[in-house]
């Protein structure tokens, strides 16, 4: 015996009440660990982890770029791994530890790639930051040389239209040295 899609379109509207979200029909709950914390939402199941981290949970550090997975710009990271959010639907990440540039760290508190962009004014504009920021913490889990090089090439998917490349490398290889 099937369950009649109307019945199972309430019973998916009943158990998504007490989420955070849009209240229509389609949407679907779920579930996502975001910088540590739980968060029951309700989304249309199209939805990207990047609109979904700055639309529907309101964390607006993710920066949306060419929405294309070209930029970097919204690179997050998922497990530990980076990510481009734009590419990856928010459904696809239900269980999985998901950290942006707001997970990191604070303002009393950087993290120490925060502090060291600060410090080697890895930063223009500052669109581009947060991914950058991303991608280099990352980077100090991955295999990488020891030279500029080497980093340049790992953070070959992060663009900064502002030009601030030299500084971006510095920044990661002082925390490399430090850490």
């Amino acid at each position: 015996m099937r369950d009649d899609p109307q019945s199972q379109s309430r019973q998916n509207a009943s158990s998504a009440k007490n989420a955070d979200g849009p209240n229509m029909e389609g949407v679907v709950p779920i579930t996502l660990r975001i910088n540590g914390k739980d968060r029951q939402l309700r989304i249309d199941p199209r939805t990207t982890l990047l609109d979904c981290i700055r639309e529907t949970v309101a964390l607006t550090g993710t920066k949306k770029g060419c929405d294309h997975g070209q930029c970097g710009a919204c690179t997050v990271h998922v497990n530990g791994r980076r990510v481009n959010s734009c590419l990856s639907l928010a459904l696809m990440h239900e269980g999985e530890d998901i950290t942006t540039i707001e997970g990191l760290g604070s303002p009393d508190a950087l993290h120490p790639m925060q502090a060291a962009f600060v410090a080697c004014d890895g930063y223009q504009c500052g669109y581009c930051t947060s991914g950058q920021i991303m991608s280099g913490v990352a980077l100090l889990k991955e295999p990488c040389g020891p030279d500029d090089e080497a980093v340049k090439e790992l953070m070959s998917g992060n663009i900064c239209r502002c030009g601030a490349y030299g500084n971006i490398v510095a920044a990661i290889q002082q925390v490399r040295q430090n850490s």
